[in-house]
């Protein structure tokens, strides 16, 4: 990325503010980080506050407890009772929500440009001053296992996945689920999230970011005005867990009253935070699109249209993860197939993935894939402001996102050749099987209606 200009100032004793390209960092004293990009095609501007704790921080006995602070996070504060964050925000024209992943927690308004101010003093606000009482948690509790019961223990493609998770990672905190195991779920207190949130809910654990019609100087200032004032917080050290070596092949079967079985493969890799390699993460993205790129990609091509052994599947890889991830396949096999036929044609894929270099046709392809996609994405100012929160807050530099196509674009077939060689190896290999069993005797739920204005 060409970097346009530089500007140093001092104001007071605040560390000075860095402009590369169109986009601008702060950062205060008392450590919290904002970033400001200008959008100034519509009169809108999405606020952002992302803060360097998720599932993955947690640990066996308060698994889910940074999502189910999220949901907290909205039910008052010393100045704001419950719901009335939300309620303010309505009332200004604005839209809200939060989520919740593995590496981090995140909180973010759309509004018209002249409101940040509205944002800033309202996240501010719940940065250090929450309330978290215990009515109000025992109620939220109940929320957050009912979302569970709807989202994975009554969804059989969704409890696969948690077990093959599960299965995959020993020592790696993405053993266990973003929205955490019921048992623990259930028991949380509310010391438990006071503690949570204490540890990690400060401003200097926390990126502010800004994306849209706004100057970049007016931002700080009332980023100086609501956040300055909040006092820092002695944040945790968060130990290594690195996942110990996989030395064989791990399978499991999940037992559950479903209408189809279902395929989950996934292979241990490095990504752009862990691997030594740099080049290797952005291959593998590109085996990805190969293999699931659209409907000329190999899996739709090959597996479904003309082999008719899928009835869909498809490839997926994070490469901005914290800590090392899988490369998954997942899939349906065809009701003239079985699991066992579907997975033997994603391995022999994968075969000639290792033995033959994929052709210029389908490098370019996704390469101009990749640029048509980067070009949509920019066109959203909250995708502008997702790119640069997640990646400064695994702990990379959010300029990535502008060098990520750069990246892509300089992949080459031995490249892909290489780390399907390297990688895609039965050692390493997890898999996972739906096996369906008869809904003669399951008992349909009808969820109760939670709202579900939360992810995670």
């Amino acid at each position: 990325m060409q970097m346009l200009k530089k500007v140093t100032l001092i104001v007071g004793v605040m560390l000075a503010p860095t402009v590369w390209a169109d986009v601008t960092e702060y950062q205060l004293e008392n450590g919290l980080k904002l970033i400001v990009k200008p959008d100034h095609r519509a009169p809108v501007a999405v606020t952002q506050v992302w803060y360097k704790v998720g599932s993955s921080y947690e640990y066996n006995g308060i698994t889910g407890i940074s999502h189910q602070l999220e949901h907290m996070m909205f039910k008052g504060t010393e100045n704001l009772k419950p719901n009335e964050f939300s309620r303010i925000i309505a009332a200004n024209g604005g839209r809200e929500n939060a989520f919740t992943g593995r590496d981090y927690t995140a909180y973010f308004q759309t509004m018209e440009a002249d409101r940040v101010e509205v944002s800033f003093k309202l996240e501010a606000e719940r940065m250090r001053k929450l309330v978290i009482d215990e009515a109000e948690l025992l109620k939220e509790r109940e929320v957050v296992a009912e979302e569970r019961r709807m989202r994975t223990d009554d969804k059989p493609s969704a409890l696969t996945r948690e077990a093959f998770y599960a299965t995959a990672f020993t020592n790696s905190p993405y053993h266990h689920p973003v929205i955490g195991w019921m048992s623990d779920i259930n028991h949380y207190e509310a010391n438990d999230l006071r503690d949570w949130y204490q540890k990690w809910y400060a401003p200097n654990n926390a990126t502010v970011v800004v994306v849209g019609d706004v100057e970049p100087e007016e931002v700080h200032q009332l980023a100086q005005r609501y956040f300055g004032p909040l006092k820092p917080e002695q944040i945790a050290t968060v130990k290594p867990q690195i996942e110990v070596k996989q030395i064989g092949q791990r399978q499991i079967k999940v037992q559950a009253p479903a209408e189809l079985p279902y395929l989950m493969m996934g292979w241990k890799v490095p990504v752009v935070t862990t691997a030594e390699t740099a080049w290797e993460p952005y291959a593998l993205e590109m085996l990805a699109g190969i293999l699931d790129g659209g409907a000329s990609a190999r899996f739709e091509k090959e597996l479904a249209r003309d082999q008719e052994v899928a009835a869909n599947v498809g490839a997926s890889y994070s490469l901005f993860s914290r800590l090392d991830d899988l490369f998954v396949v997942a899939g349906t096999p065809t009701k003239a197939h079985t699991v066992q036929d579907l997975q033997n044609a994603v391995i022999e894929q994968i075969e000639r993935l290792k033995t033959e270099l994929v052709t210029e046709q389908e490098l370019e392809r996704m390469k101009t894939q990749v640029v048509a996609n980067a070009v949509y994405e920019r066109d959203s100012v909250f995708y502008q402001a997702m790119q640069i929160g997640m990646l400064e807050t695994v702990g990379l530099d959010w300029q990535l996102s502008d060098q990520y196509v750069d990246n892509i674009q300089a992949v080459t077939a031995e490249q892909v050749q290489a780390v399907a060689k390297k990688y895609f190896i039965d050692s390493t290999l997890t898999v996972a099987e739906l096996e369906p069993q008869s809904l003669e005797h399951a008992h349909l739920r009808h969820p109760l209606t939670t709202g579900g204005r939360h992810g995670y």
